[in-house]
């Protein structure tokens, strides 16, 4: 038998079917994000339950020792933990996922599907990021009623939500692609959202020089400035659109980071 003939004879390429082409970027996270939403639907309510019970707790529980108003501690309070809303379900839960994926070998199932690295992980960051939205508002219209705050600055969320959730959404796929073991994507899920709670609540002027340095370079840090600014007698406007576009910087640089890792962890 010659070896044109022959199964996985000859030269490249004889003898095998040709492979689909790629699906554009845009219709392919489309079809990943919807996905991803009807797989976390069921999955993930519950663990969205406790992630806003547990922001609503730590809003109690320092109610006996922060004083009600337009104060710097009250704000950084309610925003820090609606923030960390976010941070539990983008960043937490985002790591254990694509750290469990990349330990059962469900990455293989998305690198046979001829989708752009990109749309895979935008996808499942940007479905992880919409289930932050009703706990992020429930948590922040209660700690603003708790802590005697105006709700008008509460628009902000719109922008604040998406962007924080991007930054961390990327940053915590990063983090599960790259771990070696699903443990290890665990723990460090779970001590980035612990920095995102203890650095999110906590006024920047009374902690020490070295805790702002490592505050500053918190994705979600500045999603919390730009909402608490907004809970001030006369908002810094200009401030806040400065800290969005900072979150969006650096969204697009933890997205683009992640789907690095994604290629990188496809490939092995």
């Amino acid at each position: 038998m010659s070896s044109r003939s022959r199964p996985g004879g000859g030269g490249a390429g004889e003898g095998r079917a040709p492979l689909a082409p790629a699906v554009r970027l845009w219709p392919a996270l489309c079809a990943v994000y919807r996905a991803q939403l009807s797989r976390a639907r069921v999955a993930r309510i519950p663990l969205l339950f406790v992630a806003t019970f547990q922001s609503i707790g730590i809003m109690v529980l320092l109610r006996g020792v922060v004083e009600p108003g337009p104060g710097p501690e009250a704000r950084a309070v309610v925003a820090g933990s609606s923030v960390l809303v976010v941070a539990f379900v983008a960043l937490n839960l985002l790591a254990q996922y694509f750290g469990s994926l990349r330990a059962s070998g469900g990455l293989d199932h998305y690198a046979t599907l001829p989708v752009p690295p990109a749309a895979v992980v935008l996808g499942a960051a940007g479905a992880y990021a919409s289930f932050t939205v009703p706990g992020v508002l429930v948590t922040a219209v209660t700690g603003s009623v708790l802590y005697a705050l105006p709700l008008t600055g509460l628009w902000v969320l719109i922008g604040v939500i998406p962007l924080t959730g991007a930054a961390l959404a990327g940053l915590g796929a990063a983090l599960g692609l790259l771990a070696p073991r699903p443990e290890l994507a665990t723990l460090c899920g779970q001590l980035g959202m612990s920095a995102a709670l203890l650095l999110g609540v906590l006024p920047p002027a009374s902690l020490p020089l070295a805790v702002r340095w490592a505050r500053d370079l918190l994705p979600s840090t500045y999603g919390v400035e730009a909402f608490a600014a907004t809970f001030g007698p006369s908002p810094d406007w200009a401030r806040v659109a400065v800290d969005l576009g900072v979150c969006a910087a650096v969204g697009a640089l933890a997205l683009t980071a992640a789907a690095w890792a994604y290629r990188r962890a496809a490939v092995r």
